[in-house]
């Protein structure tokens, strides 16, 4: 075992694909959803006052009225498809996780809401001119590489109607400063979050070159090792609008969150309202 566990707690290379399956592991999806549902845990969704405030800024950068058609990339539980389907908005939700994708179906039945949910990868969609507006909230955008980003941007140009806009977040490099590297080591004799049986979680905070950070986290269970990587890419406005620019994107405004504050230097996050161009040649 020592032999397997040495190499794994090596730094791997910058956004390499975490080689144990993070979003649908039966215990962890659910262990994330309820992540998701705490209203007073910001670790997965953001608190619903933000979210009820965030929702009240895209009403008005997103009029429905102008952009009756709605696409939520990454909706996980449906926190914010939800609140914008009642403010009249048709809403897509799109996510990998099947998990959230069916808690958010059921929850749309409860509340009779004509929302329609897709379990779908972003990355390999390919539809064409079928939003007004379209959704990349809680910095997913930053947990991709540059070729994935590239990838996504591509993606979500093509799926929006002529003119269509995007709201994105992503974290500053303010973040980045704050990161601090560490490892730690901790048993957890009754399980937790990363495994119902009894496990020792070995982590490490890695700082990388051009501002990305790892958190690495190596599980011990008995005979069986797992690896977990949560990468996270951190911008500067400048590059966030030199991304958005290439992949034919307008920046329309710049913020500091997604419910519209003032950017600030000192700001753990920034946000975009962009707005499709003509094609980069």
């Amino acid at each position: 075992m020592l032999s397997e566990l040495l190499p794994a707690l090596d730094p791997p290379e910058v956004f390499s694909q975490s080689p144990s399956p993070l979003w649908d592991d039966e215990h962890i999806s659910a262990q994330m959803l309820l992540a998701h549902l705490d209203p007073e845990y910001e670790g997965a969704s953001r608190k619903p006052e933000f979210i009820d405030a965030s929702v009240g800024f895209i009403s008005d950068c997103l009029p429905c009225a102008r952009y009756p058609t709605l696409w939520d990339f990454g909706c996980g539980p449906g926190l914010y498809a939800e609140r914008l389907a009642k403010l009249g908005y048709g809403v897509v939700g799109l996510d990998v996780s099947r998990r959230s994708i069916e808690y958010a179906k059921k929850a749309a039945e409860r509340e009779g809401l004509p929302i329609e949910y897709r379990r779908q990868n972003y990355l390999e969609m390919s539809n064409a001119e079928s939003c007004d507006a379209a959704l990349l909230i809680y910095c997913d955008y930053g947990a991709l590489s540059s070729d994935n980003r590239r990838r996504l941007l591509g993606n979500i140009y093509r799926a929006l109607k002529p003119k269509g806009r995007l709201l994105l977040d992503v974290f500053s490099t303010a973040k980045f400063d704050a990161f601090e590297e560490a490892k730690v080591w901790t048993a957890f004799p009754k399980g937790g979050f990363w495994s119902e049986k009894p496990h020792l979680a070995l982590q490490a905070n890695r700082k990388y070159p051009k501002r990305v950070t790892l958190e690495q986290t190596v599980l011990w269970e008995e005979d069986t090792l797992r690896c977990f990587y949560i990468w996270n890419q951190y911008f500067t406005a400048e590059a966030l609008a030199q991304e958005a620019q290439r992949a034919g994107f307008r920046v329309v405004s710049l913020y500091g969150d997604v419910a519209g504050a003032p950017l600030r230097e000192e700001g753990g996050t920034l946000a975009a309202l962009l707005e499709k161009g003509e094609p980069v040649s």
